[in-house]
């Protein structure tokens, strides 16, 4: 009989948000062999009776950012700029052109033509300063959703649902607080998350002659008679890799509320100026620069591959000041870090991918 009441003994169920989580005791008997102690012990376990000795849970602690310091950093140039990316001024001028004249801009290209890097730059350029108060960088993901880039019921530390803004709300209201100064919101990667689903409605308000209140929205999880704008002073910089050809092309809706400017692999003069300028020898520098010319003009004229799998430049922004270790490092990132990628894109064709890298380490 006390086996059986043990048995029937059921804990609640515990409810979080719209999931649910059952546990069930399991009773059985248990021989009576060995220690006593011990086989209590195990009983309370199994059947969820409350144990004779108080329970101690160690102390909770709360998970904080780490400590860092948001505020206007030193002032950013023209001639800063010029210096640190390896666009042409006329390709620069109409980048900063099409950013003040759409509010939103997408810089697509391969991977490694230093994307995220331009994107940081241009918004240091309208802001004056590395001011990290008025930037925020999020990357988008396959799992990234509109309620954790605008708003949704998320728990809190008490395990409650609440309602919680979110990134893109929380910019929007700094920005709308301090209108005569712009604000940036920086999205890595905007292809590789389902950007109509994130964006929902708030596509619309992207649009430059929709920005302000007289546009302003109901949101579907906001208190009624509320509503939600984007400022004329914020602006979003977006990136795009065009090689991954896993991602879902994005849809004409959001082409149309963005300017595009297209990101090539830069060896040319102002890359070279930049190498020497961080130490780097003469031979090292016309040996990148050829070797990955070569390279990169055997993967354009592939049919199979094209112009959007050529390597960029930012393998090689961070040399060593040692010379003596230059020439080590540049034939690690060559065996490491380019000739594998060589192998993944001609997976299918293995006598086409050894040449290509034979040349390359040569």
């Amino acid at each position: 009989m006390a086996a059986r009441q043990r048995g029937a003994h059921q804990p609640p169920t515990r409810k979080a948000g719209l999931h649910y989580c059952h546990q069930a005791a399991h009773a059985g008997q248990l021989p009576l062999d060995g220690d006593v102690a011990e086989q209590e012990q195990l009983t309370d376990l199994y059947t969820g009776r409350p144990s004779r000795q108080p329970l101690r849970l160690p102390k909770a602690t709360a998970a904080a950012e780490p400590t860092a310091t948001y505020g206007s950093g030193p002032a950013y140039d023209r001639a800063q700029a010029e210096q640190e990316v390896f666009i042409g001024p006329e390709k620069l001028d109409a980048a900063l052109a099409g950013l003040r004249r759409r509010k939103n801009l997408l810089l697509q290209g391969p991977p490694g033509t230093g994307k995220t890097f331009l994107a940081r730059r241009l918004a240091w350029l309208e802001l004056g300063a590395q001011d990290a108060a008025r930037t925020e960088l999020v990357q988008f993901h396959p799992s990234y959703s509109y309620e954790d880039f605008v708003q949704g019921f998320r728990p809190d530390a008490g395990g409650k649902f609440r309602l919680t803004d979110g990134l893109l709300v929380q910019l929007c209201r700094r920005a709308a607080q301090d209108p005569t100064r712009p604000y940036f919101l920086l999205i890595d990667e905007l292809n590789r998350g389902n950007v109509s689903r994130i964006f929902g409605e708030l596509l619309l308000l992207l649009e430059a002659d929709k920005r302000g209140p007289a546009h302003a929205v109901a949101l579907p999880y906001a208190p009624a008679g509320t509503h939600f704008y984007v400022p004329e002073n914020l602006y979003v910089i977006g990136t795009m890799n065009t090689a991954d050809r896993s991602l879902t092309p994005l849809d004409y809706a959001l082409r149309r509320r963005f300017a595009f400017v297209e990101l090539e692999p830069e060896f040319g003069p102002a890359f070279q100026a930049f190498l020497g300028r961080q130490g780097v020898a003469a031979e090292i520098i016309q040996q990148i620069v050829s070797r990955l010319t070569e390279l990169n003009q055997t993967i354009a004229d592939d049919p199979d591959l094209g112009p959007d799998f050529r390597i960029g430049h930012s393998y090689f922004c961070q040399p060593p000041t040692q010379q003596e270790e230059q020439s080590d490092w540049l034939r690690l990132i060559l065996e490491q870090e380019i000739a594998p990628l060589l192998t993944e894109y001609w997976l299918d064709e293995p006598a086409k991918a050894s040449a290509a890298r034979r040349r390359l380490l040569a």
